[in-house]
């Protein structure tokens, strides 16, 4: 029987992207433009959390922490916080 093969977590392995977001700030207010016409309003979104990829995810500093479908979205928007 072969031995089994350990893997490290997805968050060990990814590594930051080096968001164009980071340059607004620690944190940062989106509104994202949905292709349906819907537009949501997310506050105190760590920049240095986002993580992209099918499903872009991302950390606020309340402790939630977001998915969103790329697939679906025209634009977002970014606001730096104070």
């Amino acid at each position: 029987m072969p031995e089994r093969q350990c893997y490290r977590s997805a968050s060990n392995v990814m590594k930051s992207l080096k968001s164009t977001v980071e340059t607004q700030g620690k944190y940062v207010t989106q509104i994202f433009h949905f292709a349906n016409g819907v537009k949501r309003t997310f506050h105190g979104i760590d920049s240095e959390s986002i993580k992209q990829g099918q499903f872009t995810k991302l950390r606020c500093k309340d402790g939630r922490m977001i998915f969103v479908n790329d697939a679906n979205v025209l634009c977002i928007e970014i606001f730096k916080e104070d």
